[in-house]
């Protein structure tokens, strides 16, 4: 039992102490109302920190991932085939799913909307995908960008072959050390984060937990519609009725260790077992589960749409037009792909949205609790879904399992 029970805080600490904090906080704000705001420092430190934090954070971490990517094979082409076209259809699913039952109904906004000037289709991608000059690109509101230039460094450091060897070490080096980083800003988050919930309650009220209630029952209503529908569909796809059979027969340990654990890394021994039972062929299987665990993230894409559509309430905006969902659709896939190479990797994803969509840093602290109440669903999906993943790309690579 005290095994258990200390694997349980290992995995669930974080979100515990994370919890605790803005109850504290919460609580707070409401016994003492204005009094408490002389704490809203505190909460401004915290999310300046986050903010300076993740831009080297961003760079190291994807330039570092590109310029130690391997070469192309026919097995990496069908890999690319099946996450980001899965990761883009969670993100689709939800965007109807949040249309039909909205996360934010009646919702005031919290904070006062920003005029802006409206562009024409092509200025707004030419101010999305590129700056200027290059200091613009350190601003957290060209993040698209910078994520660009990130990519095209680390190419370009692979293909530099041994004269860019030592660029590719400072990469890999700046890479660790910002890990830390985060790390160690992420452990202030129970008193930072606690203590803007304090000044939010004390400003607005208790209003505010009604929109983390709907969400969550929105978020966790598409994730297992997602969970049950779509992997069946995945496993009818790659093996036919018995596809789907074999699947949920043997989806149930890898399932039961996501939940248990909180980590899609933790789940990829259950997976691995699981997919031979599912006779998902082992060479197949060897590479998809564990890349899958870094870099397919269904469940994330799921979160990252739900919380764009709450941020942009907050701002008095929805999120409709073929710019917002496309933009939403992308920041899912670049979240799938980010949150598995960096600790905390919610958070980058978070700011990406802040940033993405040139939000008020205000909104931030409320799409992070929204984050942290749909991870145990979210890591379901990401974990379970690298199967389900795996029967379709051996359906690919015309290796059918259970023929």
């Amino acid at each position: 039992m005290p095994y258990s029970q200390t694997n349980f805080l290992r995995h669930y600490g974080n979100i515990i102490g994370l919890l605790v904090g803005i109850l504290a906080g919460s609580v707070s704000g409401l016994l003492w109302k204005e009094k408490i705001l002389v704490i809203k420092p505190v909460g401004d430190i915290f999310l300046n920190l986050l903010f300076t934090a993740v831009i080297p954070l961003v760079f190291f971490a994807i330039a570092s991932a590109m310029a130690a990517a391997g070469a192309k094979n026919r097995l990496t082409g069908h890999m690319t085939l099946v996450f980001a076209g899965t990761v883009l259809l969670a993100g689709v699913i939800t965007i109807v799913g949040i249309r039909i039952f909205p996360v934010t109904p009646g919702l005031h906004p919290l904070v006062q909307p920003q005029t802006v000037q409206p562009l024409a289709i092509g200025d707004q991608i030419v101010q999305l995908v590129s700056t200027g000059e290059f200091y613009e690109l350190l601003s957290r509101q060209h993040m698209l960008a910078f994520l660009i230039f990130s990519s095209l460094t680390g190419i370009a450091a692979r293909q530099a072959g041994e004269g860019g060897a030592a660029f590719r070490n400072w990469l890999h080096a700046g890479n660790e050390v910002m890990r830390a980083l985060l790390t160690w800003i992420m452990k202030l988050a129970p008193i930072g984060l606690g203590a803007y919930f304090a000044c939010q309650l004390a400003t607005i009220g208790s209003s505010v937990w009604s929109l983390y209630a709907q969400t969550l029952i929105v978020g966790h209503g598409i994730a297992f519609f997602y969970y049950f529908v779509f992997f069946s569909l995945y496993a009818f796809i790659g093996s036919g009725i018995k596809g789907i059979k074999t699947y949920w027969q043997h989806n149930i340990l890898p399932s039961a260790t996501a939940l248990g654990t909180c980590s899609s890394v933790a789940t990829i021994p259950a997976n691995l077992h699981a997919s031979r039972q599912m006779g998902i062929p082992p060479a197949i299987a060897d590479v998809v589960i564990p890349i899958g665990a870094s870099l397919h993230k269904e469940g994330s894409a799921i979160a990252a749409v739900i919380k764009i559509a709450v941020a942009l309430a907050m701002v008095a905006h929805q999120l409709t037009g073929i710019d917002h969902i496309l933009l939403a659709l992308l920041i899912a896939l670049l979240v799938s792909i980010v949150e598995g190479g960096i600790p905390n990797g919610g958070y980058v994803g978070q700011l990406l949205i802040v940033s993405a969509y040139s939000l008020p840093p205000a909104v931030l602290p409320v799409i992070i609790i929204i984050g942290t109440l749909l991870d145990p669903i979210a890591t379901l999906l990401n974990a379970t879904g690298d199967t389900a993943a795996g029967m379709l790309i051996a359906r690919l690579a015309r290796r059918s399992p259970l023929t």
